[in-house]
């Protein structure tokens, strides 16, 4: 039997990844071309990228562990393997509901620092203690300091939706962080990371030296796996997932690509792959959404829901300039930077002569996992039946079933409290269109992203099926739309049968109030 190899899931902690043995991706030469050509560095990533780690290779970096990059890039870069004080803050590891407990967990980490640098200013604000132990580092060793701060908004993104605490937060923060400039001086190096990125904070107002390295071309690969290292360091992985799954390894790699490929943190750079999910998909030999199992925030659902926004953009993608995406904005007008941010949305695109982004689903973990969220909050549909009932559509599609279908269908939007829908037709073409999207995991599917297209367009083995839905119309002019717009005129050489589904949807009943099936 083959031996497995060790695979790093969970692990965050550079030195237990290279003392247990366990794969690495080889980053080390992109992280010493950061830490000696500048100071001050800021980056933002989604969650399970691989942040933390890279801020505890760092770590170890500054602290001279040598013994530790043996055969990697590293090992043939440094010569000199000095030794700095490191002052590591890792933000992500606590609920934080009150002030208080932002405070209680600054202090945490301030007592342990003083214990080796002074105790002194215990009686002062986090602030004024920071200040201090950074100086003192500096005077004991003789070395400049090293700062790392890991999710340095993981406090904020709690509060996002409370304005007061969120405020607190700021206040707080502001004061703390903006001890990194005062004292620049007694500083070999900072990093910080995060989900969101600081141009609009007003924690970061005062530390506006930051090199924000987020969307450049030279470190788009840095968290994240590109193709050529998938390929080159998860080989027998590779392998051993194709065999289990009856896939050939370009094959494997292929929908390894579909289900888990496709960020781009630069218009111009090579995408990425998500590290979480392809650790997971190696350990299990299953092909799943991982990432979307360790919990998708709801504050983006009450986002989006807040501002009644057209769900068809984040699937047909949307066109925006760059800061309309990557800065920090809580606004519920403009849900577009927490999505990206987050890691649901990321460059598609790039129109250099008018300077516009497309934003898309980076890919099929992404879409179907975010449609698949959004469900229960735009419905009764829970979700584990939501799964059950996407697959039944495409079986009774294929079946040409479409009475069973539509039946089903309603079931969709049967019952909608009234605290779920403003009753407007925005909130039906949501649900409407996350259902067909959802679809397009086992069948080809089309939904309309433009005017003078059909609302959705369904392709199976035998039948093409084209929808139209009004909103207290009727189902008639649904179907006369169908064929006065010359909807199956593309695909009457398809050899298919051609059915033609026109739908009327009540307000009064909140539900499908008729359909016609025409072929």
């Amino acid at each position: 039997m083959r031996q497995m190899r060790k695979l790093p899931i969970g692990i965050q902690t550079f030195e237990e990844i290279r003392s247990g043995n366990y794969l690495y991706v080889d980053k080390t030469d992109l992280i010493y071309h950061i830490a000696n050509i500048g100071k001050p560095y800021f980056l933002s990533r989604p969650r399970r990228f691989g942040k933390s780690l890279l801020i505890s290779t760092f770590e170890a970096y500054f602290e001279g562990r040598k013994d530790l990059f043996e055969g990697l890039a590293m090992e043939k870069l440094e010569t000199e393997w000095e030794k700095y004080p490191v002052l590591h803050l890792d933000l992500n590891a606590r609920k934080y509901e009150t002030a208080s407990d932002l405070v209680a967990m600054l202090n945490q980490y301030l007592e342990k620092w003083e214990q080796v640098y002074g105790e002194e200013r215990q009686d002062r604000s986090p602030e004024e203690r920071f200040a201090y132990v950074i100086e003192r580092a500096y005077v004991l060793t003789g070395k400049q300091a090293v700062v790392l701060i890991d999710e340095y908004d993981k406090p904020l993104l709690q509060a996002i939706l409370n304005e007061p605490l969120l405020d607190e937060y700021r206040r707080i923060l502001k004061a703390f962080y903006g001890v990194l400039k005062s004292s620049d001086r007694y500083l070999r190096f900072v990093f910080l990371t995060g989900v969101t990125k600081f141009a609009q904070v007003s924690v970061f107002s005062d530390l506006n030296q930051l090199n924000d390295i987020s969307m450049k071309p030279a470190y788009a690969t840095l968290c994240g796996i590109t193709k050529e290292e998938l390929v080159d360091t998860f080989g027998i992985e590779i392998e051993a997932l194709g065999n289990k799954n009856g896939l050939t390894f370009d094959e494997t790699v292929h929908r390894l690509a579909s289900l888990y490929d496709g960020y781009h943190f630069e218009e111009s750079a090579e995408g990425v792959f998500n590290p979480f999910s392809l650790l997971n998909v190696f350990d299990s030999c299953k092909f799943d959404n991982y990432w979307f199992q360790t919990g998708t925030p709801t504050y983006l659902v009450d986002l989006l829901k807040q501002s009644d926004y057209d769900l068809r953009l984040l699937v047909a993608g949307v066109e925006v300039t760059a800061s309309a995406f990557s800065e920090y904005r809580a606004e519920a007008n403009n849900p577009l930077p927490m999505i990206y941010q987050s890691g649901y949305l990321t460059i598609k695109g790039y129109d250099r002569e008018v300077r516009l982004y497309t934003l898309r689903f980076p890919n099929d973990e992404v879409r179907y996992g975010f449609l698949n969220f959004l469900v229960p909050f735009y419905t009764r549909v829970t979700d584990d039946e939501t799964g059950f009932h996407i697959a039944k559509f495409m079986r009774e599609l294929r079946a040409g079933d479409v009475d069973t279908f539509m039946e089903r269908l309603k079931l969709f939007f049967a019952g909608i409290p009234y605290d779920l829908s403003d009753n407007t037709e925005r909130h039906y073409q949501a649900i409407f269109y996350i259902v067909f999207t959802l679809m397009g995991q086992f069948v080809e599917t089309e939904v309309r992203s433009a005017r003078g297209r059909a609302d959705a367009v369904v392709k199976t083995r035998d039948a093409i099926y084209v929808f139209e839905f009004k909103l207290d119309g009727s189902a008639e002019d649904a179907l006369r739309q169908i064929k006065e717009k010359g909807y199956l005129i593309p695909y009457t050489l398809d050899g298919k049968r051609l059915v033609k589904v026109g739908v009327n949807f009540s307000k009064e009943t909140r539900n499908v109030d008729r359909y016609i099936v025409e072929e």
